[in-house]
């Protein structure tokens, strides 16, 4: 795992152990930082770490960082291709590699806060993998989409439906 990835998770579990539902934004963690450990971190530097425009952190940034999230200062680097710190078979590491994608995909639309919900839910589920690929069933299943949709989510086959009927009424008003 990258160090940026790094960064980014410990963001989404510290966010979670707060009580957020969700990563705590750069911003939140810089002023966490400056309030609980005086320590002074800019959210450009961290910006630079998680993009990997700035590959390595300074031993000052790693250790503040390492206090604060709680972590040994040598996890906070980039691990050797193909390094991993358990035993693990490879569905689990693949398994894992899909859920850090899940949070990146959250944090990318975090604009709608539906879907961003559902990523993270979808990646902190233990059988993801197991998730999606029920998914695909269900896709490909004639009809049972929409059908669980209008059983397990009504709100949204509501919306669902009101979007539709706006676009027709735009186009009638237009005609007119």
């Amino acid at each position: 795992m990258k160090l940026g990835e790094k960064i980014r998770y410990l963001r989404e579990v510290e966010g979670s152990l707060r009580g957020m539902d969700r990563a705590m934004s750069q911003q939140e963690l810089v002023r966490a930082i400056a309030a609980e450990t005086s320590a002074k971190l800019s959210q450009s530097y961290l910006s630079q770490i998680e993009s990997g425009a700035r590959p390595h952190l300074t031993n000052t940034s790693r250790q503040i960082l390492a206090t604060f999230f709680k972590v040994h200062p040598g996890y906070l680097v980039d691990d050797p291709e193909g390094y991993h710190s358990e035993l693990q078979s490879e569905v689990r590491s693949f398994e894992d590699k899909l859920d850090l994608w899940l949070v990146a995909g959250a944090e990318r639309f975090r604009r709608d806060p539906e879907l961003r919900q559902a990523l993270l839910r979808l990646a902190k589920h233990e059988h993801s993998r197991e998730c999606l690929m029920l998914l695909e069933a269900i896709l490909d299943t004639p009809g049972l989409a929409p059908r669980l949709a209008e059983v397990l989510r009504p709100k949204l086959e509501a919306r669902n439906q009101k979007k539709a009927q706006k676009p027709a009424t735009r186009k009638q008003g237009a005609q007119q």
